[in-house]
């Protein structure tokens, strides 16, 4: 299948129901950003993805990454389309200025990583994970680190990565052995492995700066004895120009399901020079920069797989005919009728987009936060937008990689047995989306992060702040007769993911185990409601764009497609209620079942 941006929707989210405007001209550092400034760069970021990378995904899925004595060779094209990629500035968008970046904010980012994302997520991993690692040394780096390192990462010469994974500790960090010595120069001699390392060894940049976790020898037990170190591919001398080889080298690349063109490395660090960044045993405090940006990231791959299962599916719906229609003959000039016509079929289609449109809108909203917590001014709004983000983090993570993994499977099973062949690319997507819901920390670790340490690790208050917007957008919108019955089921829920959430934090007093049982189920219910208030508030700005159209809609093809699209809009919202939405009560009657029937046997009577 051909990608296409869906560059309207883009448009719509950013500039009618976020308001980038209103958004941009509360924070200094973007208050000349204008409509047209973004727009130039989302059509040619979209330009790119469509017909550069979009056609290297399929080839980059059967070539796959090479290795051979520690060196990694990306499929053909790869290398040709990350210079292009740099000539056109995209690595640069939202770095400082004064580090050779162009100053724009993470909200545009998001938009333009979407569209790489979607076309070929492999591809986009690369330049992805440097995004975090510049984050990481401009917030917590020293003077010279960020001189040394952010210039040549913000132009793409460079590229970055997160080592944090050890073979006996993925989400438990506590337990890493990475060792890291002091040298008398100042310096540290890192040793240990770590594994699962995106983009840890490649051909397309000069030098790789892997953010690196390590434990010092007089470290404390536990997280709080973990420091952060920066370990260069290369070694850079005083003057910036690449030195010797660093003792670090990878050590063999995995072979995955999916994302195949992505290197995935087990990374060997034997005595190599590391340069500490921010305090001793706090490295984790620093790493969360890092974890926090690729968490967004991940939550961008759940929405690119419901957009490109979406579009592939539509497409064959509309082509692939089989029987008639129920309800009578659509299409009597062939022998049956589009697939489109069947009511199952529908509720894939329509299910993919609401996941998909929807997620748009979770993703750059939690971007707009992103952008106060990065140029906001006033304390109390930079607080409020990073508790929101927080918050809103986990539950994008999570949900929308597993609604984007439902809507890929479903991209398959709209295709048929077509679906389940490699030229379709819907079973690729299948693939490429699995990982999603397991690296940067797995669905499970993000519902014990939502429930556990953001809503009851702050007595409540984060989930406030949320619940609270969501009640005032009720409240507005009470007498609003156009969409009344979204209305009150989102006020009813709302009131009820309070409810919950006192009933788990009272239990859970009682006994601990209450607090796990109920996460993954509490996140999902968390996550069908916030999709379900921007359905909502997608829903009251479509109706009133649908009361300004006139007369002339019957005559004016550009306004009936117009027209169309906010009509599709109401349309989707309505199906998200009234198909979607109601998976909530699943959820619920799980957390009120409580914790006996899981924790009940005994681990050896699992099997005999």
């Amino acid at each position: 299948m051909q990608y296409v941006a869906p560059i309207r929707d883009i448009q719509f989210v950013m500039h009618e129901l976020l308001d980038s405007q209103s958004h941009y001209s509360k924070l200094s550092a973007y208050a000349e950003l204008d409509t047209d400034t973004i727009n130039s760069y989302l059509e040619a970021a979209a330009d790119f993805a469509q017909s550069v990378i979009a056609p290297l995904n399929r080839t980059g899925d059967i070539e796959g990454c090479q290795f051979d004595h520690g060196v990694v060779t990306t499929p053909t094209g790869f290398k040709e389309a990350y210079a292009q990629y740099c000539e056109l500035g995209f690595p640069a968008i939202n770095a400082e200025p004064e580090f050779g970046g162009l100053g724009l904010p993470v909200s545009l980012s998001s938009a333009v990583s979407e569209m790489m994302g979607t076309a070929n997520w492999s591809f986009a991993m690369y330049p992805g994970l440097s995004h975090g690692a510049i984050q990481t040394i401009e917030h917590h780096g020293t003077e010279v680190q960020k001189a040394t390192y952010l210039e040549k990462m913000n132009t793409g010469a460079w590229s970055g990565t997160m080592c944090l994974t050890e073979s006996h500790a993925g989400s438990d960090l506590g337990i890493i052995k990475t060792r890291a010595v002091p040298n008398e120069d100042g310096s540290y001699a890192i040793t240990g492995q770590k594994i699962f390392i995106s983009a840890g060894e490649h051909d397309l940049t000069e030098n790789i700066i892997h953010i690196v976790l390590a434990r010092l020898p007089d470290a404390p037990a536990g997280t709080k004895g973990i420091s952060l170190f920066i370990v260069p591919k290369f070694i850079v001398n005083d003057d910036g120009s690449l030195g010797e080889r660093n003792a670090v080298s990878c050590g063999s690349i995995e072979h995955k399901m999916g994302i195949k063109a992505s290197a995935t490395c087990v990374m060997n660090f034997d005595h190599a020079k590391g340069y500490l960044i921010g305090p001793k045993n706090r490295g984790l405090n620093a790493m969360f920069t890092f974890m926090n940006v690729a968490r967004l990231g991940t939550a961008i791959q759940g929405l690119a797989a419901s957009e490109l299962a979406f579009q592939g599916s539509l497409t064959y719906a509309k082509e692939r005919t089989a029987m008639r229609a129920l309800s009578g003959i659509k299409e009597p000039n062939k022998p049956a009728d589009s697939i489109i016509h069947h009511p199952a079929v529908r509720n894939m289609l329509l299910t993919q987009k609401a996941f998909s449109e929807g997620g748009r809108a979770l993703v750059y909203y939690l971007s707009y936060f992103a952008d106060i917590v990065a140029k906001g001014q006033s304390p109390s709004e930079v607080k409020f937008a990073d508790e929101m983000l927080s918050l809103l983090t986990p539950i994008a993570k999570a949900f929308l990689t597993e609604t984007g993994l439902e809507s890929a499977n479903m991209g398959v099973q709209v295709y048929g047995g077509h679906g389940y062949i490699s030229e379709w690319g819907m079973e690729q997507n299948l693939r490429d989306t699995r990982i999603s819901c397991l690296y940067e920390g797995t669905t499970e670790i993000q519902a014990l992060d939502l429930l556990g340490r953001k809503v009851l690790g702050s007595q409540g208050r984060m989930l406030a702040n949320f619940t609270k917007i969501i009640h005032q957008f009720c409240q507005e919108n009470a007498d609003n007769d156009e969409v009344g019955q979204m209305v009150s089921t989102l006020a009813k829920l709302n009131q009820q993911w309070s409810d919950l959430t006192s009933r788990i934090a009272m239990q859970s007093t009682l006994n601990p185990e209450a607090i796990g049982a109920a996460a993954v189920d509490y996140l999902y219910f968390s996550g069908y409601v916030t999709l379900g208030y921007l359905w909502a508030r997608t829903a009251v700005l479509a109706k009133a764009k649908l009361a300004e159209f006139d007369a002339d809609l019957s005559t004016d093809k550009s306004l009936q497609g117009e027209y169309g699209f906010y009509d599709a809009k109401v349309k989707t919202a309505e199906f998200y209620f009234a198909k979607l939405m109601p998976r909530h009560l699943v959820h619920v009657a799980r957390i009120n079942t409580g914790f006996d029937s899981l924790m009940a046997m005994d681990a050896e009577q699992f099997a005999f």
